[in-house]
């Protein structure tokens, strides 16, 4: 059942990237996200009173996460906003690997033939897309929207991880999802209003309104419920989790090509394809 709820997730998501996408075309990032997380916190609100609080022992924990997390959506926006979404979606996918990565150099995992190839695949399938996006103009060594999108993956990746350190009950805190959900959307609803305040002068802040933007915390909000609810259950691997996450670039970047009318999608689909093929070959390796 755990499996299910993931792939909702990765629906979720999909659309939860297009909404992100349209949102930020000719928008400051700041307004963007400040309002993505004002909303989130909003929906979430009403589940605050209903789960345990925990104190400062519990909240430390929580707060390192929404800073982990809100990094890495500052980076993720700010690359979305210069990079066509079929470039942004497979780089997106390569979270898995890392997951995986970071589990073997942090838990001292080893991993098996099958493993070595879906990240070997994964290699690859960047490396090939950077190919693509050369043929845009995109160099993936010198271009600092990349970097930010990589960064993002990265955090990503970190906050993977910390996910079952904070909710794991045999490896980790075990702390309730909904205490998690609903506090690290409040605590990053806090940093965003003080950058929103700090940068209200600034350069680059022009911004207007369009439903999209609530959209974004619509489907976010329900992607990440249902996530947090199959990381809870019994059984539940967040491995394979985060692998089947990550399966939302295929909405993405169907509807990126639809939309938004981008360019070189044959061979951005054969990257694509790629991607998914080192997600399943990990799969198979579990």
């Amino acid at each position: 059942m755990w499996l299910a709820f993931a792939f909702l997730s990765a629906f979720l998501l999909g659309f939860y990237d297009v909404c992100k996408k349209h949102s930020l075309q000719g928008n400051a990032v700041v307004p963007v996200l400040f309002l993505n997380t004002l909303f989130c916190s909003l929906f979430f609100l009403p589940m605050a009173f209903t789960t345990p609080f925990g104190g400062w022992a519990v909240q430390r924990y929580i707060l390192l996460k929404a800073c982990i997390v809100l990094s890495s959506w500052l980076l993720g926006y700010i690359g979305m906003k210069h990079l066509p979404l079929t470039i942004v979606g497979p780089i997106n996918a390569t979270r898995p690997v890392m997951v995986l990565l970071g589990a073997l150099l942090i838990f001292g995992e080893r991993l098996n033939l099958m493993q070595w190839a879906g990240v070997l695949t994964a290699i690859m399938s960047f490396f090939l897309l950077s190919r693509s996006g050369r043929k845009e103009g995109i160099d993936f060594r010198h271009n600092r929207w990349i970097y930010c999108v990589v960064g993002a993956a990265v955090l990503g990746a970190v906050s993977g991880l910390y996910d079952k350190y904070l909710m794991s009950d045999t490896e980790g805190l075990g702390l309730p999802r909904l205490t998690v959900q609903c506090w690290y959307n409040f605590y990053q609803c806090l940093m965003m209003g003080v950058a929103a305040v700090l940068m209200k002068t600034g350069r680059g802040t022009s911004f207007s309104w369009r439903w999209s933007i609530l959209l974004i915390s619509v489907f976010l909000s329900m992607a990440d419920y249902v996530y947090f609810y199959s990381l809870s259950m019994d059984g539940a691997l967040v491995s394979i989790i985060s692998m089947v996450r990550r399966s939302s670039v295929v909405v993405s970047f169907t509807l990126g090509a639809l939309l938004f009318h981008e360019k070189n999608l044959r061979n951005k689909a054969i990257d694509l394809a790629l991607v998914l093929l080192s997600m399943v070959l990990l799969w198979l390796g579990q």
